[in-house]
Formats: structure tokens, C-alpha cells, sequence
């Protein structure tokens, strides 16, 4: 199926869609660069498989020869994992990327926007992205937050990384109009970890106050989209003590070493695996499982309301 925007929805996709059975858009870029090789393979089959047992139908979204494609088969899904030449892909690289034929992994940004164009309403990442430390000097600011500004879409994650400015984050998805709500937390998650300092306007207990939020705003005719933040397990996040000590030391070496703008967020993440002795990749795995268990009851809630 190709709309105007010839996006191409994949037959379980569009079945699923036209019954108004549940359906979550899981993002590639966690796949091809967010993940070492062959776990990643490993993670996106095992994500799609957690989503049909919940009875829901899994959306992958990714850019295959220049076609951009909500809902992968299998051979596209190991393809996106496998090949260490498929790009990342934003939103202001989708039009260069279909015109050159190129494959490539979608961030959240894209991820949204191409789910929403063809009526998938719950999108479940692991972070989202947002203001950089030191956007003030460098105007580092994930293209999330502006895709979800006018995105209908409702993204469930784990809060932001603490490698990020979250305080800025928050702020800043507040003056974007992005809708930011609590799953059973009045404080905004911190990846990593549960809970962080900051506390949070909204709270919902329930997937059917998600979807009761998601009909709102359809009556209301608003394009922004829904942020839920759903904290991790106590039990599955990174050791407190841990994490603080790793952080400090990472941003104190990052300024030793004149590390700034764009290095700065892959140079932590690499100090947080390394010093964590691989354990927080394991919580980000955990925390995108977490983020789809939710998503899961969303959608279903969401077809509910259909």
C-alpha cells in the first residue's frame, strides 16, 4: 500500500490498521546504531515478538532503496540490523534518502512522523532526545522535540538520558506544546534510573487514561503529540551510586579533553558502557522491553476506544 506520500505500509500493518486492531511503530535506529552487532539482531526480533504476544502488531519503521516503510518482513528487519552501511535517518534527511535510493534507520523524529502519516497512533522507543548540556553555546537540540510538537503520536519512552539537559528538555517540550504525562510516576523518569528531580504536571495509572487523553485531543483538533514516561523496574535500572559516579566522571573528562557539540553525547555513552562494565546497555534493553509492555496496553486501549 503506497499514499500519496508513498509511504508503504506493510500488508500486516494495513490489515490491522483497517480492523482497528492495536498496532505499535517500533523506531530502527535503536536497531542499527543504537545496538552492538549481533545483539541487535537479537533485540528487534525479540521487540516485535513481545508485541504479537501481547496481541498487538508490531510497526517497524525504516527508509529500504529510498521507500520509506511502516512495518517490516523479516529479511528488511535482519537487513536494517545487518548491514553496517544503512544510515541514520532524521526527518530533514527523508527526502535526500528517497531520492538517492538509500536505506537507512529511523530516529524517533522520523519514526513519528511516518507512523502518524499513516494512522499509527502508539509509537514505543527507549529515550527520546532532547537539549543538549551546553545547547546555550552550541544550540544542540535533538529534532525530536520539534517533530513532536506537531506529530499526533503517543510516544511511550523512558524519559531522556541523563547525558542530556532534562530540566532544559522539560522546558522546552512544555513551550512546544508537547503533551508530557506520568505512567504511574509524578516524577519524569531519567532513563538510567526511575525517577530524576523533576516533577511532572500530569499522572496516569491506567492505559485507558492514555487513550482517554489520545480522544481529547483528536476533539480538540491538536497535532501535538502525547509523551508518556514510563520509569524502568527499580529492580532492572542502573545502580544510583553507580550511575552518578560515571556521569561526574564523564562530563569531567569530556571538558579535560575539549570534547564539545555533537562528540559530547557519543563520547558519554561510550564512558557510561565502559565504566559500567556493559551494564548499562543491558538497562537500555530493559527500558525499551519496559517501554513496549506499555505501549502494548496503550494500543490496545487506543483500539478500544474505536
Amino acid at each position: 500500500m503506497a499514499g500519496r506520500s508513498n509511504i508503504v505500509v506493510s500488508a500486516a500493518v494495513r490489515q490491522a490498521l483497517a480492523a482497528g486492531e492495536p498496532v505499535v511503530a517500533l523506531e530502527s535506529t535503536l536497531i542499527a546504531h543504537g545496538l552492538p552487532r549481533p545483539r541487535n539482531r537479537e533485540v528487534a526480533t525479540q521487540l516485535e515478538a513481545q508485541l504479537r504476544e501481547q496481541g498487538v502488531t508490531p510497526a517497524t519503521v525504516a527508509v529500504i532503496d529510498g521507500v520509506p516503510r511502516v512495518g517490516l518482513d523479516n529479511p528488511d528487519l535482519l537487513r536494517i540490523a545487518d548491514d553496517p552501511h544503512v544510515v541514520k535517518l532524521s526527518v530533514r534527511d527523508l527526502p535526500i534518502a528517497r531520492a538517492t535510493g538509500r536505506t537507512g534507520a529511523t530516529t524517533v523524529a522520523a519514526t513519528s512522523l511516518l507512523a502518524a502519516r499513516v494512522g499509527v497512533r502508539v509509537f514505543a522507543t527507549g529515550g527520546l532526545g532532547g537539549v543538549h548540556r551546553g545547547a546555550g553555546d552550541s544550540y544542540d537540540e535533538s529534532a525530536d522535540l520539534v517533530t513532536l510538537a506537531t506529530t499526533p503520536i503517543t510516544v511511550v519512552c523512558a524519559g531522556v538520558k541523563s547525558i542530556l539537559d532534562v530540566g532544559a528538555t522539560l522546558e522546552r517540550l512544555e513551550t512546544l506544546g508537547v503533551t508530557v504525562v506520568g505512567y504511574r510516576t509524578s516524577t519524569f523518569p531519567g532513563f538510567y534510573l526511575p525517577h530524576t528531580s523533576y516533577d511532572l504536571d500530569w499522572r496516569v495509572s491506567e492505559p485507558a487514561q492514555v487513550a482517554a487523553a489520545m480522544s481529547a485531543a483528536d476533539d480538540l483538533g491538536l497535532r501535538n503529540a502525547i509523551v508518556v514516561a514510563a520509569p524502568l523496574p527499580v529492580e532492572l535500572a542502573l545502580d544510583p551510586g553507580l550511575h552518578d559516579r560515571v556521569l561526574a566522571d564523564a562530563l569531567a573528562w569530556a571538558s579535560e579533553r575539549g570534547i564539545r557539540g555533537k562528540s559530547v553525547t557519543p563520547f558519554l555513552l561510550e564512558t557510561f558502557h565502559r565504566e559500567t562494565g556493559g551494564a548499562s546497555l543491558e538497562v537500555n534493553i530493559n527500558a525499551v522491553r519496559n517501554n513496549v509492555a506499555v505501549a502494548a496496553d496503550v494500543a490496545r486501549a487506543w483500539a478500544a476506544t474505536g
